[in-house]
């Protein structure tokens, strides 16, 4: 092979003699175009993927069907309008109030139990039909629920209204207690509050239509049958229910970490009163705060950031029937 040396004085390819060159000239060019877009391994039918896909395709047909299949051998079949109560408390409480019962569902014999022999008493007067029914049929009817083997189906909650609360309380003390709940969505804690409620001497609960939880099977078994006793309202605005309990007198302390007072220090407690509490962490929102009169705290350690929604409208219930109950006494 030629070689010079360049100015330099360094050696150098003769660029006049032919010899290998860099790239393909384009010879090469189909090859690497690639294959464009290449299919999931689970979408080619020779690919394993792609036969353990259709295996799970079938099974989770065949259990889609088998569902359908028992669905339609279900035994408790609740209808349009009506809805179940489950647990040996609820369903009791429910029947002692004279509730309309439509049907009652029993798994596993326990009309020997003193209690349900009652609920069904009450049941067989009404002409409602007593059923035994599998228990697994009861599981999937309450969503899995605790049911201890006992529901009753009823029609859907029915709502009072906010007059029918201050009614309620004239035909007691006269002096208005209502609980209104701020964004409070679990229904465990709405069944807890009105179970609070019922045991403190509250004349009613009230909820928004919207963001909130409704009573449900799970709120009436949280309530442990307070429910039955508890008129509860739903409004379409909490705000504008709030200055419409104002508007009649009531006092609003609405319970809210940043607050400077207690409930019973507030001086409010032994009037006509709206204890309003709002969501664990969420708190109140910022309209609701400003319509209290009062923002009142309860004091805890600072081990604990706040207090369970229903655990705080617990304990200012407490406080309020304990203000009241000393001021019964100094009378």
């Amino acid at each position: 092979m030629a070689v010079r040396d360049d100015h330099h004085g360094r050696p150098q390819r003769d660029s006049k003699r032919k010899g290998p060159v860099k790239g393909s000239g384009g010879k090469g060019r189909r090859a690497l175009a690639g294959r464009g877009n290449v299919p999931k391994a689970e979408d080619r039918p020779y690919h394993a993927a792609y036969r353990a896909k259709k295996r799970r395709e079938r099974v989770e047909s065949t259990q889609a069907a088998q569902e359908q299949a028992r669905s339609k051998r279900q035994t408790v079949k609740v209808r349009d309008g009506y809805e179940l109560i489950a647990g040996r408390n609820p369903v009791v409480e429910a029947a002692a109030s004279g509730m309309p019962i439509a049907r009652v569902y029993l798994a596993g014999n326990l009309a020997t139990d003193e209690r349900l022999s009652q609920v069904i008493a009450a049941a067989t007067a009404q002409g409602a039909p007593v059923l035994e029914v599998p228990r697994s049929d009861l599981d999937r009817a309450t969503d899995g629920a605790v049911h201890q083997g006992v529901a009753i189906e009823v029609e859907e909650y029915h709502y009072c209204d906010l007059d029918d609360l201050f009614d309620h309380a004239s035909r007691r003390s006269g002096r208005p207690l209502i609980v209104m709940l701020d964004g409070v969505t679990d229904p465990h804690n709405l069944g807890a509050i009105v179970r609070s409620a019922g045991a403190f001497g509250a004349d009613g609960v009230v909820i928004p239509k919207r963001r909130s939880a409704s009573m449900n099977v799970t709120a009436w078994k949280a309530s442990a049958g307070a429910a039955a006793r508890v008129p509860i309202a739903r409004v379409p605005n909490l705000v504008a229910a709030m200055k419409t309990c104002q508007a009649r007198g009531c006092f609003a302390i609405g319970l809210d970490a940043a607050g400077t007072t207690g409930v019973a220090a507030s001086g409010l407690a032994d009037g006509p009163l709206v204890l309003v509490t709002g969501a664990e962490g969420d708190g109140l929102s910022r309209l609701t705060r400003d319509t209290c009169d009062v923002l009142a705290s309860i004091p805890i350690t600072s081990a604990v950031e706040s207090l369970n929604a229903s655990v705080a409208a617990s304990i200012a219930l407490y406080d309020v029937a304990r203000t009241r109950q000393v001021a019964a006494d100094n009378t």
